[in-house]
């Protein structure tokens, strides 16, 4: 199978060093995704495009996830997968076309648009006729509609080959990760937060993640799980840092020895100071916030910029002027909603009576009673881990919403893991019966199952399995849950 990788339109229009730079570095992390597939996918990098080729005897699930794949690789404006020949008499077009599209076109109106490069002696146009009538006479199509087809058939003539497309689908836009300056985005696990990172993702930017930890093991596990989802499903192709700082002793400081109305402000002041610390460690130059303006009492723009007094780094706000409604649809949209929804905002807490015109003469004096060593102590009880080895359990109250409605007891089980980790290390799941559907099938296959049945999810560690139990629940499967060996409950 063929597939071909459009560039986003903003790497197209930069000059020419730069445009070769960033196609070097889209190809470089396609080919960093896609091995984690099969690592036996070919690509070659063109001018314009991106080619990708899986083997001749590929299956339908390697090939339906190297499509999904591509779909969420920041720097694509669209994948095609197409269908190759070559490119023949007027006549073989239409036998070639019809091919592909016969049936696509029963009882529906279409329209061939073509796409020509090379020396040839007709045009775009001849082509486009001549294989619209073909259609027309050889197949079921209602007809030609040339302003609004119910079927739009996209043909590709390269010199002496013809492509056809039988499938586009819109990629993530963007510039390539890594393309663009590191820097490091300070998460909650809240809507905003969330949308914040993949918006840097989406524009190029690699980004590793600091935390401040208010809520114990609980909310770091939360966390972890929100930021774990946007990078195995956005920015996969470069590793990046995990940072969690605890931040209940600058809490509890802050409550004890600041007056009630500057406490806000207070805190996202001493938060910009441990980034500052944190970026420095880390040889960076800025860092990203959620705050969108006047969303609460610290953002507005009197103590925004109160609150930037303290950064010595540039702080970077994508979210500024959006609103809420936006930002949750935004997470909706990316998938990240399902594990957002169940953390709650623990920056609420530190918010009494807020100020919401703070002036700088009153924040210094409310902050000149926090005692800085508490804060330093943070940062040197911080954990750093890769993102790809970060540690934890995932919240049980997540699963346990998913399966109280289950008949755990006669439930399938479905093994989501590589096959090679189940062939290594077999489920024993009891009298359950077992199903082996690696997870990067599973949304794919899932719908081809018996429904009046119930099913749970297995992998060794939970993680993969809840995102997958939770996104075929929010798809509308209400008969699928989390399971868990007897050991790790």
């Amino acid at each position: 199978m063929k597939f071909v990788v459009k560039l986003f339109p903003e790497i197209t229009i930069k000059t020419k060093p730069v445009r070769k730079l960033l196609v070097k570095q889209l190809t470089q992390n396609i080919r960093n995704v896609l091995v984690k597939v099969s690592d036996d996918i070919k690509i070659k990098s063109l001018w314009d495009a991106i080619e990708v080729w899986t083997p001749d005897d590929a299956s339908d699930s390697v090939n339906d996830d190297v499509y999904g794949a591509l779909e969420c690789i920041p720097g694509i404006a669209h994948v095609n997968r197409v269908r190759e020949f070559p490119l023949g008499s007027f006549d073989d077009i239409v036998r070639n076309t019809l091919s592909v599209w016969k049936d696509e076109i029963a009882g529906k109106s279409f329209v061939v648009r073509v796409k020509r490069t090379g020396q040839h002696d007709f045009t775009s146009i001849d082509v486009e006729r001549y294989v619209g009538g073909g259609l027309r006479a050889q197949s079921e199509a209602r007809g030609v509609d040339l302003h609004r087809p119910e079927v739009l058939i996209r043909l590709e003539i390269k010199d002496q080959r013809l492509f056809v497309i039988d499938k586009r689908r819109e990629g993530l836009g963007g510039f390539p990760l890594g393309s663009a300056d590191s820097t490091v985005t300070l998460v909650s696990g809240g809507f905003d937060s969330t949308v914040a990172t993949y918006q840097m993702i989406r524009r190029g930017i690699k980004t590793h993640f600091l935390f401040f930890n208010l809520g114990g093991a609980a909310h770091e596990n939360g966390v972890k799980e929100v930021i774990y989802y946007l990078w195995k499903k956005y920015g996969s192709s470069h590793k990046v840092q995990f940072v969690s700082v605890p931040f209940e002793g600058v809490v509890e400081e802050i409550l004890t020895r600041v007056e009630d109305r500057y406490m806000g402000v207070v805190l996202k002041r001493m938060m910009m100071r441990a980034a500052n610390a944190v970026c420095e460690r880390m040889k960076l130059d800025s860092f990203v916030t959620g705050e969108a303006l006047s969303q609460v009492s610290s953002q507005t723009m009197m103590n925004l910029r109160l609150i930037d007094d303290v950064a010595n780094c540039l702080v970077i706000r994508p979210l500024a002027v959006s609103d809420k409604h936006t930002i949750v649809t935004q997470a909706r949209q990316i998938g990240a909603a399902s594990f957002v929804e169940r953390i709650p905002e623990y920056c609420g807490v530190i918010s009494r009576k807020p100020n919401a015109a703070c002036k700088r003469d009153d924040v210094e004096v409310a902050e000149a009673e926090f005692r800085l060593e508490v804060l330093n102590q943070a940062l040197e009880n911080a954990k750093v881990e890769p993102i790809d080895k970060m540690q934890w359990q995932p919240t049980l109250e997540m699963e346990q919403s998913l399966n109280q409605k289950l008949d755990q007891a006669h439930a399938t089980i479905i093994d989501v893991r590589h096959p090679h980790e189940a062939e290594m290390a077999p489920l024993d799941a009891g009298k359950h019966a077992v199903l082996h559907i690696p997870f990067y099938s599973l949304n794919r296959q899932f719908k081809t199952l018996d429904q009046s049945k119930e099913y749970l999810l297995y992998c060794e560690k939970g993680v993969m399995s809840k995102m997958h139990a939770l996104h075929l629940a929010d798809a509308g499967f209400n008969n699928v849950g989390v399971y868990r060996t007897p050991d790790a409950l």
